[in-house]
């Protein structure tokens, strides 16, 4: 079962240093699919892709893209499970960023 999973959220970021951006990325990436994994096999997954993107517009926005595709006989949402990662995520990222405003 193919959903589009495809979900794009855009957070403010402070000012960051390439490092810290990178590690923002990833670390937004790595929680995806944690999150993905703890609730589907390996084998339960046809396609996955999880892109992150820093866009430096007025802001730094961190871009999340997510596409997950499952077998058609398996019960699961994956525009569910995509929306429960990022949200996720947006948490994780939340809280790494507020850590790194409170050492400046």
């Amino acid at each position: 079962m193919g959903g589009d999973g495809r979900r794009i959220v855009h957070i403010g970021l402070p000012e960051l240093s390439e490092d810290e951006l990178v590690a923002i990325g990833d670390l937004a990436q790595e929680t995806i699919l944690q999150c993905i994994f703890n609730e589907l096999t390996r084998s339960e997954v046809k396609d996955i892709e999880v892109t992150t993107r820093i866009n430096r517009n007025e802001t730094l926005d961190l871009e999340v893209e997510v596409y997950l595709e499952v077998p058609v006989f398996l019960k699961a949402d994956p525009d569910a499970l995509v929306d429960k990662a990022i949200e996720r995520a947006y948490e994780v990222v939340e809280k790494r960023l507020k850590e790194l405003a409170a050492k400046d």
